[in-house]
């Protein structure tokens, strides 16, 4: 989480400029390093998070097998598919690092195709939200129906994925409503991840209600 929001906050966010296809392609070129770190930064972001799933998959396993795998499924698909769609940051590298092959087609179009990958990457984004919402509704309801884990986390994952599904589905269906969506629609699925890391960096499960539900499953 530490290094996909300070890859997207500190990097990414103050390089890109909304609306302005030139002034990304400089910000870009000027701070070539800082943009190949927040975009390396995103991939430790992503690598990480598989090795959370499957350790939510164990911890989650005795509520309810079938759930937590199919959990586990979803957050596969969408680290699957939002991997995938970073390839589209590096695609303003290859454009706008001057290669001959690319010259001919004169400066101006070649910063409207790197803005363009730029925005290919936040579709495949709004689709990797999708099966991140549904990971984290599911994971919202096991815990919901743990009896080792605080409801409130549980409750608090429901609502954070849902938020990432009304905004993935209004960019689809509706990209002018997508826009008048508050800014702080990620918030309550970074605030329901973040809880619940802290949770159990900090306190942990009840071991014993975890292992008698354990042996009931």
């Amino acid at each position: 989480m530490a290094a996909g929001i300070s890859a997207e906050v500190f990097v990414l966010d103050t390089l890109i400029v909304r609306g302005d296809a030139a002034a990304t392609a400089n910000n870009i070129l000027a701070s070539e390093p800082l943009y190949r770190l927040g975009v390396a930064a995103k991939f430790v972001d992503y690598t990480v998070y598989l090795a959370v799933t499957v350790i939510l998959y164990a911890l989650l396993k005795p509520v309810s097998k079938s759930s937590a795998l199919l959990a586990a499924a979803f957050s596969f698909v969408g680290t699957a598919v939002i991997a995938a769609a970073a390839l589209f940051y590096f695609a303003p590298l290859v454009l706008l690092g001057g290669a001959s092959a690319f010259s001919v087609l004169g400066a101006e179009r070649l910063q409207a195709l790197a803005f363009l990958s730029l925005r290919l990457n936040s579709v495949g984004s709004s689709i990797a939200l999708v099966f991140f919402g549904l990971h984290l509704v599911l994971i919202g309801w096991l815990i919901v129906k743990s009896r080792f884990l605080p409801r409130i986390l549980g409750v608090l994952s429901v609502i954070g994925g849902t938020c990432f599904l009304i905004n993935s589905f209004a960019n689809f269906l509706s990209p002018p409503l997508a826009a008048q969506l508050p800014a702080y629609i990620f918030l309550p699925g970074a605030l329901a991840q973040a809880v619940l890391a802290l949770w159990l960096f900090l306190v942990g499960v009840n071991g014993a209600k975890w292992h008698a539900q354990a042996a009931a499953a």
